[in-house]
């Protein structure tokens, strides 16, 4: 079966190379650098909307590629989105939580779906993830994380940065000078990546960035950036007296992106997501909505819901822009997405098999209506 896989990867890698998808998917371009910013609890109608207090988000990079209004978040809260970002696990209640206490996640029984069957924050080593499969499979990825490096001693860096098993976790709430968030890298919540040296080489400061977009050859094919707990908008205020919130989020971007945007890698195939891990979670704007015949999972016991505090089936209805030289500026699609169907275009744009939900029957992978210029890019 490896052996299959592999020679699966080297089809879809020659035809990537020329610029052509493989059959089945002959209009959707294929690229090859892909950059992922998760911004922090707003929905669609807040962050898009004429009164929005990030323009530059919501009108500037809107208009350079292709707006996905009904883009949806998978639950409530935040560390069950990332996780589903990468690993395609559904909501458990610690993980619904934000994991207070860094624990194992057990029993850890896989079912014929993908999924793992227990509750817990950190996944067993069976459990795969996107990085996984990627580095597997000859493709380079890196996690940039805004502030990892802020609890190092001077001079000194803090990669693949999280407790000890069975520790509470000391970074859930920013300070001055450090606000990194455990629960907003999710690349720590898996034994199959922090038990290996790996997770040192991959899971890095945010500041490793502007070094690696330089050329071509040192830009990872897939690169999780995550702000810290001001710049996300997660905090409003902030610890350091900024406003927080979408205008901390819009003056962040309005300075990072343009970085990202004017980069070899991103000139050749890249694409370029910008979205938010969910909906308010509770109050007068919350949104437990859901897309795409979202399921529940093994791990969410009725009367509880993905929703959580606000009884739903999802993260409610968030929103996304995507910009490539493979969209045509000024796109609109409809058509609804969620952090599934997120992960599965990414691996099938990769050649790689679908993990945990991301393999559901019958979602839809980002296509033609979003990556429709298929002659992009040199």
């Amino acid at each position: 079966m490896r052996r299959r896989i592999c020679a699966l990867i080297a089809t879809a890698a020659a035809l990537w190379a020329l610029g052509v998808a493989p059959s089945g998917a002959a209009a959707v371009p294929y690229v090859k650098h892909v950059f992922i910013v998760t911004l922090e609890n707003e929905d669609a109608s807040s962050t898009f909307g004429k009164k929005s207090k990030a323009p530059y988000l919501a009108h500037t990079l809107k208009q350079r590629g292709a707006f996905v209004p009904n883009y949806y978040g998978i639950a409530h809260n935040s560390l069950t989105n990332y996780v589903a970002l990468v690993s395609g696990q559904s909501p458990n209640i610690q993980t619904q939580a934000d994991c207070q206490v860094y624990n194992d996640f057990a029993p850890g029984t896989p079912t014929s779906d993908g999924q793992y069957i227990g509750t817990g924050c950190v996944y067993p080593v069976g459990t795969l993830t996107l990085a996984n499969q990627l580095q597997d499979n000859g493709y380079r990825w890196k996690g940039y994380m805004e502030d990892e490096n802020a609890a190092a001693p001077k001079g000194k860096q803090f990669p693949c940065r999280h407790p000890a098993i069975g520790q509470r976790d000391p970074w859930q709430n920013a300070e001055k000078g450090d606000q990194y968030a455990t629960r907003h890298n999710p690349f720590v919540y898996f034994h199959s990546i922090i038990n290996f040296r790996t997770c040192k080489r991959h899971d890095v400061g945010y500041s490793h960035l502007r070094k690696d977009l330089r050329h071509r050859r040192t830009t990872p094919n897939y690169a999780f950036i995550t702000p810290n707990l001001c710049h996300d908008g997660h905090d409003e205020p902030c610890v350091t007296g900024a406003p927080g919130g979408l205008v901390s989020v819009n003056r962040w971007l309005k300075a990072q992106m343009p970085r990202i945007l004017r980069s070899p890698g991103f000139k050749d195939r890249g694409l370029l997501i910008l979205t938010f891990d969910e909906a308010e979670a509770t109050g007068s704007d919350a949104d437990s909505s859901a897309c795409c015949n979202e399921q529940p999972g093994p791990n969410v016991i009725p009367p509880d819901t993905p929703g959580a505090l606000t009884p739903g089936p999802g993260g409610g209805r968030v929103g996304a822009v995507m910009i490539s030289p493979c969209i045509k500026p000024g796109t609109v699609t409809h058509h609804p997405y969620n952090h599934y169907s997120l992960l599965r275009s990414i691996e099938r744009n990769f050649g790689l098999p679908y993990l945990g939900y991301a393999a559901q029957r019958g979602l839809r992978p980002i296509g033609a209506d979003v990556l429709n210029r298929p002659s992009c890019g040199r």
